[in-house]
């Protein structure tokens, strides 16, 4: 019977030879899913749908609706509002004009 350390040493002559033969046939596949691809013409949209490459829908990022004059720090005017306009009476004054942005004013 062999010892424990010569099972260990084969474990590990194993462990290598299966990383090995999993490369092989890794780049295989992935050259054949490749050339069908080419093939047919698909793009990753069309295998994966609109998700983005992490796997997760795009999220929406909201305009920006309130700008600080000093600092030119931006606010959405969603969620906590920051220290340069969390205490003024009249907001109007930071509202970013359809001018500024080429967007419309709401």
């Amino acid at each position: 019977m062999a010892t424990y350390k010569e099972l260990k040493a084969q474990l590990a002559e194993l462990e290598l030879l299966a990383a090995a033969a999993r490369q092989v046939e890794y780049h295989a596949v992935l050259d054949e899913i490749r050339a069908k691809v080419a093939e047919s013409g698909f793009t990753e949209r069309d295998i994966f749908g609109s998700r983005t490459r992490r796997g997760i829908q795009q999220r929406h990022v909201p305009r920006a609706r309130y700008r600080d004059p000093k600092s030119g720090a931006t606010w959405s005017g969603r969620g906590r509002p920051p220290k340069w306009i969390r205490y003024a009476k009249d907001r109007e004054k930071f509202l970013i004009r359809e001018s500024e942005t080429g967007a419309f004013e709401e």
